[in-house]
């Protein structure tokens, strides 16, 4: 699949899983450099936000939105935003902005999430910016990928496939 950086086309890595399938595992370290997997998550409704940096508006914009969004939703669900930041940078940014639904994820060290949702960016090793539904058994509900990656994502779209699962 093909994504944009302002007009200009990249290309992912991999393939993204679709709805149906099983989510796959990945390995990603939290804010303190221990890693985390899909089975952290086990029994919860997983909404999993990549995005290519924290410290960028878009992103930063994306993750506050699904970040109010979630207090919609009960302890059944769990939301996750993956980038390639350092996890102390993650750390930082959740503290300078006043975050508190999500759990913020590095990918930096193994790349697995990046590779294994087909999300890598070959061209500068980022992630595009996708976001997953993923049931309480680990299947896939939902998928949007958004094509240029300086664009928000489609929070009404989330929401409403939320609402099903």
């Amino acid at each position: 699949m093909k994504v944009t950086i302002r007009g200009n086309p990249l290309t992912l890595e991999g393939n993204i899983p679709g709805v149906g399938k099983l989510a796959p595992d990945f390995a990603v370290l939290d804010e303190n450099f221990f890693y985390k997997s899909l089975k952290d998550f086990s029994g919860k409704i997983k909404i999993i936000s990549a995005v290519p940096s924290l410290d960028t508006p878009v992103c930063s914009m994306e993750t506050k939105k699904i970040d109010d969004l979630m207090n919609k939703f009960g302890e059944d669900y769990v939301f996750i935003t993956i980038s390639m930041d350092l996890p102390f940078a993650q750390k930082r940014w959740c503290g300078a902005e006043k975050v508190k639904n999500v759990i913020t994820l590095s990918d930096f060290k193994d790349k697995s999430f990046g590779k294994n949702y087909g999300v890598l960016i070959r061209e500068n090793g980022l992630l595009a910016r996708c976001v997953f539904i993923v049931d309480k058994e680990d299947k896939i509900r939902y998928v949007q990928l958004v094509k240029e990656i300086t664009d928000e994502p489609n929070y009404n779209d989330i929401e409403e496939n939320l609402r099903k699962v």
